[in-house]
């Protein structure tokens, strides 16, 4: 028999954006199975509303706000339907994202502001937003990154340059709260075996192959276990984030590294394409 979820998180409210898939509906199911009342908020009305109907038909409380953490009147909406629904807010959940791959001129000025918008702007204000409601019973915040804000990956400038500001809100916060009762953590994960990525696997660059594929449950379970204990940051995998470190704190080791990486992760990559064929 499996063992049972822990109830770190019963009669919390826990509000996760980018939720209709991926790594955030796996974290719904598991703060949903620790007890956990869940509001879910993503664009996407018609895959959130289906997870929200499979979480209550096994027992669960979970509420569906279409949301576009583009528009901070969306957001503000969000936050009061949230503390509408359960009456506090315990755990926010920063996950949305978006990327366009490829070189940066081959994309509209538009499509860059949305990049910067989704995966940046809208963690920082929704959090603003969140925090007194937060700083009530002494919340937790885990925003999700990506080991590309360690490392640069090319042909995806605009989506690193947001997740290194994303881990680095997440320290500086972290410290600016620490007196407060609330914690802050960030998730830097490699590459998950999501729509995000295999949707697209052609126009994904080879060295995000060069890292293990994680699922998207992993990541969730690193989530879950930053909302309980607070620590500043988990990676997945460790050996590729001290990798990424090591890079960052010398640029040369990096212009060395980057070549094997990417044959690395362009085998990898193969694989996965030919096995999809």
């Amino acid at each position: 028999m499996p063992p049972q979820p822990s109830q770190r998180f019963v009669d919390h409210v826990v509000l996760i954006t980018g939720a209709s898939a991926g790594i955030g509906a796996a974290a719904a199911r598991r703060f949903a199975a620790e007890g956990a009342r869940v509001v879910l908020a993503a664009r996407g009305r018609p895959a959130l509303e289906r997870l929200v109907e499979e979480l209550r038909a096994e027992g669960h409380r979970a509420e569906a706000v279409p949301t576009d953490v583009a528009d901070i009147d969306a957001m503000r909406a969000l936050i009061e339907r949230t503390v509408e629904y359960g009456g506090r807010l315990d755990v926010l959940v920063n996950n949305a994202g978006v990327n366009y791959r490829g070189e940066l001129d081959r994309h509209t000025p538009e499509q860059l502001a949305q990049i910067v918008q989704v995966n940046l702007s809208a963690p920082i204000v929704l959090t603003r937003l969140a925090l007194p409601h937060l700083r009530v019973r002494g919340g937790s915040i885990v925003n999700v990154a990506s080991l590309a804000g360690r490392i640069p990956v090319v042909h995806e400038a605009t989506y690193s340059a947001t997740k290194f500001g994303l881990r680095a809100f997440s320290y500086a916060l972290a410290d600016e709260l620490a007196g407060a009762g609330v914690r802050v953590s960030v998730v830097s994960p490699g590459p998950v075996d999501t729509g995000f990525i295999m949707e697209e696997i052609e126009a994904v660059p080879d060295l995000v192959f060069s890292q293990p594929m994680s699922s998207a449950d992993q990541i969730a379970e690193l989530v879950i276990e930053c909302a309980a204990d607070g620590r500043v940051e988990r990676m997945r995998p460790k050996l590729g984030g001290y990798l990424a470190t090591l890079g960052y704190l010398f640029p040369a080791l990096r212009r060395a590294l980057v070549p094997v990486m990417e044959r690395r992760g362009r085998a990898a990559k193969q694989r996965y394409v030919d096995r999809g064929r």
